[in-house]
């Protein structure tokens, strides 16, 4: 019981709708194909069977070179590269120097500021005792003197004379461009297990000692000259020099760590990383400076370097793929939501103009099932003259005639049951209902009283046949036909099959064999069910409610008449089958 209640013993699933279409099936097919060649072409590409790690990674450098210099006021001396790039700059990155300010013999003392940093003045008035900013080179005296033969600025305590603001150019170092640097790289992809170096195993030291990195040549060496890192950067040494600047060197490990596909090596990419341009950012380039102390006579002073240069900044990159029938089930599932692109297209394409209205409509029937809302009412209407059923909805400004069909559908007839209901019409009436008027069997009228003359129209602007009956509600003002001509009700077949009492009779006996019939009104709602089964079929499109024409519908009353001429009219909601309920008239 819980598991009924809980719906736990029940199993949903879509319902699919075959189309047997050569073009829709060929298109589909070939959709398809298309979408399981991109899925493998991609899981190749992508190595979506693979699972990764990320790599983990130290990186040590080593820069090698020497340089013989000439700067001003001092003479020419060597560096080394404890003097270019003795200074550790942080973690993987590190430091060569290409151009050097250097001012000598400073000592602490009183000196005129340097302008623009220092003010002008023209009195010690000017001047404020004990100011400094983030500019100044020291703290003023309060005292305003001569800088020069034009100017006088504000005396600060500070390190004189004040460093030299003149950048060399061309670079003092430009030479560093054949200095070499060593990168080694240690890597770890800690969910294998794998370590590896950038310096690979089969490299000997008679190797390295005669190697330069070449992306042609040798691209595997760990041993790089300064000035090719700049050119594979795209950037010009001698220019980059005077300045400085950040350059990166980026290291990427892409690895296949599979035993028939195994690969693990370095692939080395470099970019500059700073704005280039001086006229573009404040502060261009790189610089620092540093100071070397000596007492001479008792008496402290100092050389201060204000250096330029290049900093090079080592980032590795990389995972490493294995073979993982995990991921590859995942990537498969994942893709598998591809084929509904197929789906999604082809009910596009069956909906557009590419197929007939007829097709179009067929498809989409078939595919959908509609159900109507209490609050919408569709229509299905027949005429004579037109050989499909029209669905409608019901207007209240135009009569049923006049109202414009929303689609146009074929007809579906049981023709089992048709042929078993015209079988029986040669048949004479038939037996156990009750006698009236002096005659035997069934509720026809009495055969010695005339027929009631066929109904004659009044002044309908909407009747075609000249046999509608007025009606009262706009539903109702509907005719057999849709253009000028005979009505349905002159034909021979609309007499023998809706009106006579023997096929009627024997038409609701058919549908309950144990049928107890007592009243003139069951032949009447009987000839309604008749009527509808043959001009409207077994049902009706888009659960459209059928009615039946004023022409027809007084011919049948003129037939069966209610014996107090009182009608119930048609019924536009039912919650039992529609034929029976809407036309219990």
């Amino acid at each position: 019981m819980p598991c009924v209640l809980l719906n736990l013993c029940e199993y949903d699933t879509q319902k699919l709708v075959k189309i047997k279409s050569v073009k829709l099936g060929s298109l589909k097919w070939t959709l398809n194909g298309v979408i399981l060649m991109f899925i493998c072409i991609m899981l190749l590409w992508n190595k979506g069977y693979q699972e990764y790690d990320p790599v983990v990674s130290s990186v040590t450098t080593k820069v090698k070179g020497v340089a013989k210099i000439n700067i001003p006021d001092i003479g020419e001396v060597v560096w080394d590269v404890v003097d270019h790039s003795g200074i550790s700059q942080g973690k993987n990155s590190f430091f060569v120097a290409t151009n050097v300010i250097v001012t000598q013999n400073q000592k602490q003392g009183n000196c005129p500021e340097v302008p623009p940093y220092g003010k002008l003045c023209r009195t010690d008035k000017d001047c404020e005792k004990g100011f400094s900013d983030q500019y100044s080179h020291g703290v003023q005296t309060g005292a305003c003197v001569k800088f020069d033969v034009m100017k006088k600025t504000c005396e600060v305590s500070t390190w004189c004379p004040i460093e030299n603001k003149k950048r060399p150019r061309p670079a003092l170092l430009a030479s560093a461009e054949n200095f070499t640097v060593m990168i080694k790289n240690n890597i770890r992809f800690p969910a294998f297990n794998y370590i590896r170096r950038n310096i690979l195993p089969e490299m000997k030291d008679t190797d390295l000692k005669g190697c330069i990195y070449n992306p042609y040549t040798n691209p595997y060496c760990p041993i790089f000259r300064l000035g090719d890192i700049v050119s594979e950067a795209k950037e010009n040494f001698e220019d980059m020099a005077v300045e400085g600047g950040a350059i990166g060197i980026q290291i990427n490990w892409d690895c296949d760590l599979n035993r028939i596909f195994h690969s693990c090596l370095p692939k080395y990419t470099f970019r500059r990383l700073d704005e280039k341009e001086s006229n573009k950012t404040l502060y261009p380039g790189f610089n620092f400076r540093f100071a070397r102390y000596s007492t001479v006579s008792g008496v402290e002073q100092r050389t201060l370097f204000k250096i330029y240069g290049i900093r090079f900044d080592v980032m590795v990159f990389g995972k490493a793929g294995k073979f993982s029938i995990i991921q590859l089930i995942i990537y498969i599932g994942s893709t598998l939501s591809y084929y509904a692109l197929t789906t999604v297209f082809l009910d596009w394409l069956i909906g557009t103009s590419c197929y007939s209205k007829e097709a179009k409509q067929n498809y989409s029937e078939r595919k959908f099932e509609s159900v109507q809302d209490r609050e919408e009412c569709f229509l299905c209407v027949s005429f004579v003259d037109e050989d499909k059923l029209r669905v409608v909805k019901k207007s209240r400004k135009k009569t049923l005639q006049q109202t414009k069909a929303l689609s146009l559908h074929q007809r579906k007839n049981d023709l089992a049951s048709m042929r078993t209901l015209i079988s029986v019409m040669h048949c004479g009436p038939s037996r156990g209902l009750p006698v009236q008027n002096g005659q035997s069997g069934g509720l026809s009228r009495n055969t010695d009283t005339p027929l009631l003359e066929k109904p004659q129209s009044g002044s309908q602007a909407w009747c075609q046949c000249g046999c509608c009956v007025p009606a009262a509600t706009l539903h109702e003002q509907l005719c057999c036909r849709l253009g000028k001509g005979r009505c349905i009700t002159s034909s021979p077949i609309f007499s023998t099959l809706i009106l006579n009492p023997s096929v009627l009779e024997t038409a609701l006996f058919y549908v309950d064999p144990l049928a107890e019939l007592h009243e003139g009104a069951q032949l009447r709602h009987g000839a309604y069910s008749q009527f509808i089964r043959w001009r409207f079929g077994d049902s009706t499109p888009r659960d459209a409610v059928p009615v039946i024409p004023s022409c027809c519908v007084g011919r049948i009353r003129a037939e069966y008449p209610s014996p107090d001429d009182k009608y119930s009219g048609p019924r536009l909601h039912q919650t039992t089958p529609p034929q029976a309920e809407f036309n219990a008239q």
